[in-house]
């Protein structure tokens, strides 16, 4: 039987709470990984894998964070998204709300788009598939 998005969301919040050592209240759907939960670059790695175990799926690297865009010149001029490069983060991470981000694409800013409910829509997307 597939998991309900509440499910989902209640497994995410359980993973994070064990990687980031940080109380289950703290963890809300707009809870951003690195500001509001001070996820750090290496808790990424440890996200994804406790990801994976949990609900035994494979996720690609860069699938769930994407690496490779800031340093190509066609996405990123002056520390900020292109045109192109902001198509192409949206291309990349359909599960991600660009809402905010699209006013302001600063590279600075590009970790406000990793939020817990980014995580649940990934996850739910790879259960669906």
């Amino acid at each position: 039987m597939a998991k309900s998005r509440e499910e989902i969301f209640e497994e995410v919040r359980e993973t994070l709470v064990e990687a980031l050592a940080v109380e289950p209240e703290e963890v809300s759907e707009n809870a951003t990984l690195t500001g509001d939960l001070g996820a750090e670059s290496i808790d990424f790695l440890d996200i994804v894998f406790r990801l994976e175990k949990c609900f035994d799926l494979k996720i690609p690297r860069g699938e769930l964070f994407p690496d490779d865009l800031l340093n190509n010149p066609d996405y990123v001029s002056s520390g900020r998204f292109t045109d192109a490069g902001l198509t192409k983060l949206k291309q990349v991470m359909p599960h991600a709300d660009f809402t905010g981000f699209e006013q302001d694409p600063d590279v600075n800013k590009m970790s406000d788009l990793f939020t817990v409910k980014t995580l649940v829509n990934y996850i739910e997307s790879k259960l669906a598939a």
